[in-house]
């Protein structure tokens, strides 16, 4: 139908560093952790189709400057804005009316972008605690990915210091590294939100540690707030499917100085640091940018900075993201315990030898 904002007839729905003691992750090539530094919604997928199918055959079209489209399993797709993005679906506003579409019923997600360029993603299954995708989309300039995708960061401060970190979901759930959270208790999260078109700064301070990796320097953190909304989280990507020379980027708060983007290409992808492979990058990464995310130019998380040398510039260092899937898949086995804070893993004292005394002489 010409001009409707449903485009198949089968309509279906479709952080400043207080350069704290390097005292771990100290590599054999000097390099440091970089730390411290209502809506209508339908029960049935068939009611939803049948409401469709009548606003479809009832609307001439209502034009968007910058329409969404969400495209569904059976090749069919809608067209409209997306107003809210929740656990288990999509608001959408057909002109019309507003409906919510289920996640299980969407295949990719393509939003337009007020630069006139569109990325699309796939979406998290229902229930899925983050959004991943393995198949990037086309490059886009790193201005307009910024615009998007910046609200996802945040400043994670200590009282030793602070780090970066991002948004893995909406409901607060943020990943950082692990030394710079380690050993402290008091854990808050500055969070810069768009509003009014600009970025209005908020601190949490209710922060629960979720599990950690000290091995591979990774942590899971929760926002529990009250009155923490909603937030906007990154998709994360495949660094597998990078080439050396693609160009990467990263977001954080070297020394403190929040929100500072930095831009680089992928140096290698298989840098080997005692045992572990990591993501080398010429992107600027000082004291600060841990845990925070590096970008390709899809604005796909493809790694975690966490480290450089010290006696160089342009040796920077990012954990590969396929680890923080893993750690995040598994988390309930790197679960934090209060007991054993800084650990995931609890080792028990060996039992101690002892030697039979010898019998008294008589």
């Amino acid at each position: 139908m010409p001009g409707s904002a449903v485009t198949d007839r089968r309509y279906n729905v479709t952080a400043i560093e207080t350069l704290r003691s390097e005292k771990m992750f100290r590599l054999r090539l000097n390099a440091s952790p970089l730390v411290k530094s209502k809506a209508v919604v339908y029960r049935r997928q068939m009611s939803l189709k049948k409401s469709i199918a009548f606003a479809a055959l009832l609307t001439c079209g209502a034009p968007f400057a910058f329409a969404d489209t969400l495209q569904l399993k059976d090749a069919s797709s809608v067209t409209g804005k997306i107003l809210a993005e929740k656990t288990d679906g999509y608001v959408v506003d057909l002109g019309y009316t507003v409906l919510v579409i289920p996640r299980t019923a969407v295949t990719s997600v393509t939003r337009a972008t007020t630069t006139g360029t569109a990325v699309t993603t796939a979406p998290a299954a229902t229930g899925q605690f983050y959004s991943a995708t393995t198949k990037s989309s086309a490059p886009r300039d790193v201005s307009s990915l910024v615009k998007q995708i910046g609200e996802a960061v945040v400043q994670v401060k200590t009282p030793g210091g602070l780090g970066s970190g991002f948004f893995i979901n909406d409901d607060g759930y943020l990943i950082t590294n692990f030394h710079v959270i380690e050993g402290e208790t008091e854990i808050s999260v500055e969070v810069y939100q768009q509003k009014n078109g600009q970025l209005d700064r908020e601190t949490y301070k209710q922060v629960k540690i979720i599990a950690i990796n000290k091995f591979h320097d990774l942590a899971l953190l929760h926002i529990e707030d009250k009155d923490a909304p909603k937030f906007k989280p990154v998709t994360l990507g495949n660094s597998d499917a990078l080439n050396v020379g693609d160009g990467v980027f990263a977001i954080g708060s070297p020394l403190g100085l929040e929100r500072t983007v930095t831009q680089g290409i992928l140096s290698t992808k298989t840098r080997q640091l005692e045992g572990n492979l990591y993501l080398q990058t010429s992107t600027q990464i000082n004291p600060g940018n841990s845990g925070g995310p590096l970008f390709n130019l899809a604005g796909e998380v493809v790694g975690v900075t966490n480290m450089k040398i010290t006696f160089g510039e342009g040796l920077g260092f990012a954990i590969p993201v396929e680890l923080v899937k893993s750690f995040l898949d598994h988390r309930d086995a790197f679960a934090y315990s209060t007991d054993n804070p800084n650990n995931p893993f609890r080792y028990l004292e060996p039992p101690s030898r002892t030697k039979a005394k010898a019998p008294d002489a008589k």
